[in-house]
Order: structure tokens, then sequence, then C-alpha cells
């Protein structure tokens, strides 16, 4: 399943030479990444309060091409892989058929204490 998240370049998230901030792309995808989770059921206000979070481990990222301020782009969200604690995705934006930027990115839980702790069931198994 591929979640799909609109983004459309505003003129703060680009640079002095009009083209958007490489840093930027990571809020883009953390925005999409965000929506998925809200679209699996997945209540991270609630997850919080019971000293549940999610982070981020490692992302490696690509990128390809540059984009402009008033592009409309989307970040297309694929699991790669799921296990009990950790969570592997692949995230692409692109603007058409153009990818501008690639990213696997791993993602894991904590609870209280900064200990590890498994994945809500419906990110390890999500419905069809």
């Amino acid at each position: 399943m591929t979640h799909r998240f609109p983004i459309r370049v505003y003129y703060e998230d680009t640079d002095m030479g009009g083209i958007v901030y490489h840093a930027n792309f990571l809020k883009f995808i953390e925005r999409a990444r965000s929506a998925w989770v809200r679209e699996m059921g997945v209540d991270q206000n609630a997850m919080r309060a019971g000293g549940v979070v999610f982070v981020v481990r490692r992302i490696e990222a690509d990128f390809l091409a540059p984009a402009r301020f008033d592009d409309a782009l989307e970040v297309a969200t694929q699991t790669r892989m799921a296990s009990a604690a950790r969570l592997v995705l692949e995230q692409t934006v692109r603007r058409g058929e153009t990818v501008l930027f690639r990213a696997v990115v791993t993602l894991a839980c904590l609870g209280p204490g900064g200990a590890p702790v498994r994945l809500p069931a419906n990110i390890r198994q999500p419905r069809p």
C-alpha cells in the first residue's frame, strides 16, 4: 500500500537560490509520515500520553533534483519492512513524474525511560 501526501512549496521553504532548502525535504517526509500514521488509526497524542513515542533511528537520503517555489509535490510512503520493534519506510518526493528526493527511514518506538517497545499493531500489520 502506498500513502500519498500532497505538498505545496512555499516561499519560506526555499533558499537564496530559489530552490527548496535541502533540510525541508526532511520536513516534507515527516509531515507525510504523520498523516500516514494518523490514517492508520494511530493516535500519537495518546501514545505520548502513555509514554510511548516514535523516533527516527536512521535516514538514508538522496537529493536527485531541485524543487522550487509554488511547485506541487507529492510524497509517497511505502513500508519496506516491519518487525515487532522496527519499521523501515521508503519515501519518495515527486513533482509529476520527476523524482526529486528519495529516503529510506527507519523508525522505532521508545517507551518510558527511553527503552525500546513494540510498534503499534496497526503499523506492523496495516489494514488493506
